[in-house]
């Protein structure tokens, strides 16, 4: 297939291109390289893939009007799998036109280049557990209301969803977005904690931990997420007679630890004590994330196998040799 990937050189936009080339598929890629985290990291992903006909990046941004256009270059492409975005939920506390240029005006751009795309079968999109806020029940599932976000950028992953059902409803755009649960691993995000914590335990500085290590999350490590979506990507979508072409899926490791638990995971990975400061987190977090899988187990089979402790340990393993450290 002939795939375009917004936010290629992105943490799971890298290795899903990865993975997608070595199963055969062709890829356009598109990123902006912007520098929420240092654009360094995306070059040295983009490095990893190296040349390869089976392989070709475009810098630019999504949000831009005529930047999906001109990056297809007049290919027909067979899927588009969005996963371009402003990330992180802190940083819209600074910045929230950040997340309404990527999110929505982006997100925007995607939908309409895909509805006036000839040829195209699908359009995988990447959305967020933190659509569902602090008042739906856990185990989180698909068809709970998640009107109630708690921070700016769950808002603008809702928001981006209900557009996506408009097109899917108004033009039949076949659409599947993909809500991702603190995925980590390898390659992964600066900005989040997992890197953060590892990061300073191993310079001998103390770590923030809100809300005394209580916090859970859904620790979900990047193969099974690889896994996962080359999966979608590569299944022909099948939609409900009667609906619009439109599905949500969960994934996440349907097993939701602390913020302590993922601390002691890396002091057994570096061999090193964290010095610990408790403090209170910014507005915008939520108490837990804890992914209802049965629908994405149901359709595609995705059974996500990697405990915390051993994805912590290879995440680790990559750190100290990607920095030396």
């Amino acid at each position: 297939m002939n795939i375009l990937i917004t936010g290629g050189a992105g943490f799971i936009g890298f290795h899903v291109a990865r993975a997608l080339i070595a199963r055969g598929h062709r890829i356009v890629a598109i990123d902006e390289m912007n520098a929420y985290y240092d654009p360094a990291l995306k070059r040295a992903r983009l490095a990893e893939i190296g040349a390869n006909p089976a392989f070709r990046f475009v810098e630019d941004d999504i949000a831009r009007s005529g930047a999906l256009a001109e990056a297809a270059a007049g290919e027909c492409f067979d899927v588009v799998l969005s996963l371009a975005a402003q990330a992180g939920v802190r940083y819209a506390l600074k910045d929230p036109f950040a997340y309404t240029r990527s999110n929505l005006v982006g997100h925007h751009n995607v939908i309409d280049f895909c509805r006036q795309h000839d040829g195209l079968a699908h359009l995988v999109y990447a959305s967020s557990s933190s659509v569902y806020g602090n008042d739906t029940v856990a185990p989180f599932r698909e068809d709970a209301r998640a009107d109630h976000p708690m921070s700016y950028y769950g808002a603008t992953k809702r928001a981006g969803e209900l557009l996506s059902y408009s097109y899917a409803s108004l033009y039949g755009l076949k659409q599947t977005g993909l809500r991702f649960f603190t995925v980590y691993g390898p390659w992964g995000r600066p900005d989040m904690a997992y890197w953060s914590f590892t990061d300073a335990i191993l310079a001998g500085k103390p770590i923030p931990v809100f809300g005394g290590g209580k916090l859970r999350r859904d620790f979900t490590y990047i193969d099974d997420i690889v896994a996962a979506v080359v999966r979608i990507v590569e299944t022909p979508f099948i939609g409900t007679a009667g609906e619009a072409p439109h599905r949500l899926y969960n994934l996440g490791n349907h097993r939701p630890q602390t913020v302590t638990e993922l601390v002691a995971a890396i002091e057994a990975a570096t061999g090193k004590k964290a010095i610990i400061e408790q403090t209170e987190g910014p507005p915008g977090d939520v108490n837990e994330t804890y992914a209802d899988i049965t629908r994405a187990s149901r359709d595609f089979g995705f059974t996500p196998a990697v405990k915390l402790k051993d994805g912590i340990a290879r995440f680790v393993q990559w750190f100290r040799g990607h920095y030396g450290r």
